[in-house]
């Protein structure tokens, strides 16, 4: 069973990265003391931050399903198969995928709404209370974003591996038998590198999708404090620091937002979010050579990342710069053929073009690759509109 889209959100409002090894990392610096700015965001009301506790517990609901579907002597391969049939199957929870629902386990079980990260959350405190053998994966795919008209949120992955217990081990011959469970079928096709990642991670990830979505919604005080946890919970954790820089840099705190990228940076040199961040910042306050160097490495280390040039066709979309992005999508097609949002795209441009029967070509190849059934019906809607459209217009 999959579902399409995944996880942590890495809040990206402006548009370029760059190099990784342009920076010297930061030496000694003793995060948790100087880049921390408590007195700057007060809230107005008491902020309720979900404990780990409340992220993983499982409602009276969820510990049923535990004991009557997932305590026996099955083999993890057919526990994983369950717990997802009864999660996704329409007689019985019938989950739904939503963005932004950043919710913690039971929520997204009482609620049957979850992202890729709550929707892995929920699927480890299962199966860990079933007593399996479960580890949280982070998968190294491609840069994502997804535009919400005023951010580009960036996209990373994790998923979930299950091992045998040791009664079944006894039974393979060879090697050691393993499920893997991926709410993403591009992913899970790619077979990205993965590795495990612990759980304090994770709960970083969580805080950090909440802290990027409270900063969508310009709420500055709940932001910081989810970020600041994160960073508790994962002190190594790079993109939680390059977010509260983008915070600092939104609240007027330049000289910290710089100190917080490059604190990023010198966790992973690879976070590109940060480093772009970066240079927009260096050249916002007139250090244009050093922001150059930073745009160029982007341009060059993105060249071949499809969903870069998917970014950029938004980009040009939202400015009405129809050609621009019709030229930036090609180019994405062209680097990965099956993704479906790029024909979806591609769809709403030949349509603002007025060019009816293109748009219902790239409808119909966006139909016909996307997974999900709600995705699905609603594409097949905005298809038979265009065939109404086209009727109209012969």
């Amino acid at each position: 069973m999959k579902l399409n889209l995944c996880s942590l959100l890495l809040c990206l409002p402006f548009l370029f990265a760059c190099q990784s090894n342009y920076y010297p990392h930061i030496k000694q610096i003793s995060a948790q003391t100087t880049l921390y700015l408590d007195n700057q965001y007060i809230a107005l009301k008491p902020l309720h931050i979900e404990t780990e506790q409340e992220v993983f517990q499982l409602n009276n609901e969820m510990l049923t399903l535990v004991e009557t579907k997932l305590t026996n002597n099955l083999p993890a391969q057919q526990k994983a198969y369950i717990l997802l049939n009864h999660l996704f199957n329409e007689e019985k929870i019938a989950l739904t995928y939503r963005d932004n629902a950043n919710l913690t386990a039971s929520q997204a079980y009482q609620r049957k709404v979850a992202n890729c990260m709550s929707l892995t959350i929920m699927a480890y405190a299962l199966a860990e209370k079933a007593g399996m053998n479960i580890s949280f994966q982070a998968v190294k795919v491609p840069e994502y974003w997804v535009n919400n008209g005023q951010y580009s949120l960036l996209t990373g992955h994790v998923n979930l591996l299950v091992r045998e217990d040791d009664y079944h081990k006894r039974i393979i011959v060879w090697g050691e038998k393993t499920t893997t469970i991926d709410f993403d079928p591009f992913v899970a096709k790619k077979k990205f590198p993965s590795t495990i990642i612990s759980k304090d991670t994770v709960v970083a990830m969580f805080y950090n999708n909440k802290g990027a979505q409270a900063l969508v919604d310009d709420n500055y005080p709940l932001a910081y404090h989810y970020f600041k946890q994160a960073t508790l919970s994962d002190n190594q954790f790079s993109s939680a620091w390059g977010n509260l820089g983008i915070l600092y840099k939104l609240s007027g705190h330049y000289p910290m937002a710089e100190k917080a990228y490059n604190y990023a940076i010198s966790l992973d040199p690879d976070n590109l979010t940060s480093l772009g961040n970066l240079a927009l910042l260096l050249s916002q306050q007139g250090r244009a050579n050093q922001a150059l160097l930073i745009e160029e490495y982007i341009t060059k280390a993105r060249a071949n990342n499809p969903y870069y040039h998917a970014l950029l066709g938004n980009e040009a979309f939202l400015k009405q710069s129809y050609q621009q992005a019709l030229e930036h999508y090609k180019k994405a097609i062209e680097l990965d053929d099956e993704q479906h949002e790029f024909y979806f795209a591609i769809a709403k441009i030949y349509y603002q073009q007025g060019q009816l029967l293109l748009a219902k070509k790239s409808m119909l190849t966006a139909v016909k690759l996307v997974n999900f059934q709600d995705i699905k019906k609603q594409y097949i809607a905005k298809l038979n509109f265009l065939k109404g459209q086209s009727t109209l217009s012969d």
